[in-house]
């Protein structure tokens, strides 16, 4: 449980660290890659997430491989700082591993999928890198659970009603990328604010609370 109150600490000190960047240098000129003036940009991109489920009650389950897809816009305010909004497909969730004589071995994946605005402040420290700092909204498409042996076969899948989850999650996203003319790759990780179940239904009662948080890494496309 102590562990799990760091981590919670570092997250949100790494976040207000980053914002605090991201106000003092919008007073700075800065350099951005190559573009000689001011001019938005939009792009497709997409990654991987790896993704876990945390509360103060219940220890950290194992981190989960999930993905991220979507559309960005990046909107330059002043050379050097933009604001980034960006709408994606992101699942979520977590995974916990069995090993018994009835099953043999696995782990259960639990998926939790996501319609997810972020928006970024985005801040050049170098030509070709920056870093970005904000929040994001979400709202839940679906749910399921598989079952998942340990060759990577899945032996089955529950889907699971999404009205016995909260439908709106929100939370900090911090990260840092790499532009590289067009093309921009980079990693950010994500910290849920809200809880995920509710308290009036046996799945609800499953997730005891439980928020998401988790890592994404992504490459993207500007044009």
């Amino acid at each position: 449980m102590k562990k799990h109150q760091t981590i919670q600490k570092l997250s949100v000190l790494f976040t207000a660290a980053l914002l605090a960047l991201v106000m003092s240098a919008s007073a700075q000129e800065q350099q951005t890659i190559t573009d000689p003036g001011l001019k938005a940009k939009f792009g497709i991109k997409g990654g991987l997430n790896l993704t876990t489920l945390y509360s103060s009650d219940v220890s950290t389950s194992h981190m989960k491989p999930g993905f991220n897809a979507g559309v960005f816009a990046k909107l330059p305010v002043t050379r050097g700082f933009s604001i980034q909004p960006e709408l994606l497909y992101s699942l979520k969730g977590a995974k916990s591993s069995y090993d018994n004589f009835v099953q043999g071995s696995g782990e259960y994946r639990f998926n939790l999928g996501y319609l997810e605005l972020p928006v970024l402040a985005v801040v050049n420290i170098a030509p070709n890198f920056n870093i970005h700092a904000g929040g994001y909204a979400a709202y839940l498409t679906n749910a399921n659970i598989k079952n998942v042996d340990n060759h990577g076969n899945i032996q089955g899948a529950t889907d699971l009603n999404a009205d016995n989850f909260n439908r709106w999650d929100f939370g900090l996203a911090g990260g840092a990328g790499f532009d590289i003319e067009n093309f921009t790759i980079g990693a950010r990780y994500n910290y849920g604010l809200s809880k995920i179940g509710k308290s009036d239904n046996l799945s609800g009662e499953f997730a005891q609370g439980m928020k998401n948080a988790g890592f994404s890494f992504y490459i993207g496309f500007g044009f």
